[in-house]
């Protein structure tokens, strides 16, 4: 399944020839060089911001229990990793979980399409971007935004549990940072799930034996960290963190 080339500028699709415009609103917003009518600007600008916070709470407000998945955008459809997301997203609808992604192509697709064709939710939160990226054509509910961080909390607010394919920066920003959201306790009963040993092992073990070695992490933020090659494996963690987490609520 394919489609046009296109452009997301938050809730706009830009399709066949459109401009693409050189900067993004995020760096429009966080770049503070140049003219100094950004100073009358900005206070409009939160009114944009608000609205994406409004258009995906609303988009979002009844999504069944849901797991965030992470992985590459540049995965070809032929790697073995596009075929094991999309196993990955078929086993999380199976359990009866929704999968969230950010929308785009390689194993956020696999993941997306695994899950559309087992008959669950398939969902994609595309952020603009200053080359041409839509959302793929495998997502059933999707929401574009303009800011990093209005998108980013959509991924933790409405999900149970993260797991992270192989992926690049994008990929461990959105590990980290779930990380850090869980020691700090600003969300509960959220395991992190490190799907392939041989891509993630290195840096399992450099945590491990470095990091927390040295006593910049504690045992308890050790263990939050899960390190698997099974789907499975991966989805039965999340179910167990699930369960858990409706004792208590």
């Amino acid at each position: 399944m394919e489609h046009p080339a296109e452009k997301q500028r938050g809730p706009v699709v830009l399709r066949r020839g459109n401009r693409v415009e050189p900067t993004t609103t995020d760096q429009r917003l966080l770049d503070s060089r140049g003219p100094s009518d950004w100073v009358h600007t900005d206070p409009w600008r939160v009114l944009r911001i608000q609205a994406e916070f409004v258009e995906g709470f609303g988009a979002l407000a009844e999504v069944p229990r849901a797991v965030t998945v992470f992985g590459s955008a540049r995965t070809k459809r032929d790697h073995p990793e596009y075929e094991l997301g999309r196993k990955l997203g078929a086993a999380l609808a199976e359990a009866g979980f929704a999968a969230i992604t950010g929308g785009g192509p390689g194993t956020m697709e696999a993941v997306n399409r695994g899950c559309s064709e087992a008959g669950g939710q398939s969902i994609g939160l595309g952020i603009e971007l200053p080359f041409e990226q839509g959302l793929n054509p495998w997502v059933d509910l999707g929401v574009n935004f303009r800011y990093f961080f209005a998108r980013k909390t959509m991924f933790i607010k409405y999900a149970q549990a993260f797991i992270c394919l192989p992926g690049g920066f994008g990929t461990l920003d959105e590990l980290f940072e779930a990380l850090t959201l869980v020691q700090t306790k600003k969300v509960t009963k959220f395991p992190v799930v490190l799907f392939g040993r041989s891509y993630w092992g290195g840096l399992y073990e450099w945590v491990k034996n470095t990091v927390h070695a040295e006593g910049k992490i504690g045992d308890k933020d050790m263990a939050l960290l899960h390190l698997t090659d099974d789907v499975d494996d991966a989805v039965h963690m999340v179910e167990e963190a699930y369960e858990a987490w409706g004792k208590t609520h």
